[in-house]
């Protein structure tokens, strides 16, 4: 009992979808100078589209589940003690309206609109929406993974089979890590045998939960970036834990995060990036 249904995750995976088809796709390539701003700094972006699709989302999610929380990373941007309400919320979103804004806002093809349903805290239902394809990843928890075509074609999704170390590939984002662990990190990359970064976590847990990838590795855990994905690998039969082995729990924003087909696989994957 998740306390979500497959009927309700379809209702969050229409609101992202309406909100791609009007608020995103529309303005793909067609961004003027004034609609794309810096946000934190020159690598943190936000457009016109991430503003506009988070509003839609967001009073979608709320008139379809009057009283939920809703944490948008837009707005949680601006009021961070939206976060603080996640744990004891009857029912909350988390929402990134375009997750891979710096590839969405160079028109590059490679973004996301995702969602995550949370139920006291607990991640219960994730949605990953690719605009460009107008196709989704979606999991429940306790209900497994699976790709949803707009015209109800459905393919389950299922993590690669382990491999050792040398032969694994995957990401590893080392931009947020502290500069002592950065420098081990980069040192370790050419243990594994192919390491990238596509700016979208989004679809890079996508890869990952369709087996097309072996790990993932994150410091910054921001929950919008994250519990979407880290259900979907989940629900497709990986292993996600934080760098000292501890659950996943979106409530927390740091301690890394390192996803693996399974829990051996996650082991040694961590000695090999992490250890001296």
């Amino acid at each position: 009992m998740t306390g979500f249904s497959i009927g309700e995750l379809a209702v969050v995976e229409a609101a992202l979808r309406a909100a791609a088809r009007a608020e995103i796709m529309p303005r793909f390539r067609r961004l003027t100078s004034a609609a794309v701003r810096p946000k934190t700094g020159p690598l943190d972006l936000v457009t016109d589209a991430d503003e506009a699709a988070e509003r839609a989302i967001a009073a979608a999610l709320r008139h379809a589940f009057p009283g939920c929380l809703v944490v948008g990373e837009e707005a949680a941007a601006a009021d961070t003690s939206l976060l603080d309400g996640l744990d004891g919320a009857d029912l909350a979103f988390v929402v990134d309206p375009v997750d891979g804004t710096a590839n969405f806002a160079a028109g590059l093809p490679l973004f996301a609109t995702m969602a995550a349903a949370l139920v006291r805290g607990e991640v219960v239902g994730a949605v990953i929406h690719d605009p460009v394809g107008d196709d989704s990843a979606l999991a429940l928890r306790g209900e497994g993974a699976w790709v949803a075509s707009p015209d109800g074609r459905r393919e389950d999704l299922r993590v690669a089979a382990p491999v050792p170390v040398a032969e694994m590939a995957g990401t590893a984002s080392w931009r947020y890590l502290p500069p002592a662990q950065r420098d081990t990190v980069c040192r370790n990359l050419p243990r594994v045998a192919a390491v990238w970064d596509l700016r979208c976590a989004g679809h890079e847990y996508r890869l990952l939960a369709g087996g097309h990838c072996h790990f993932l590795m994150f410091n910054r855990l921001m929950p919008w970036d994250h519990a979407p994905g880290w259900l979907l690998h989940r629900e497709a039969g990986g292993h996600g834990a934080r760098f000292d082995g501890r659950a996943y729990t979106p409530g927390i924003t740091t301690g890394g995060l390192i996803c693996a087909p399974d829990v051996a696989s996650w082991h040694t994957l961590r000695a090999a990036l992490l250890e001296e």
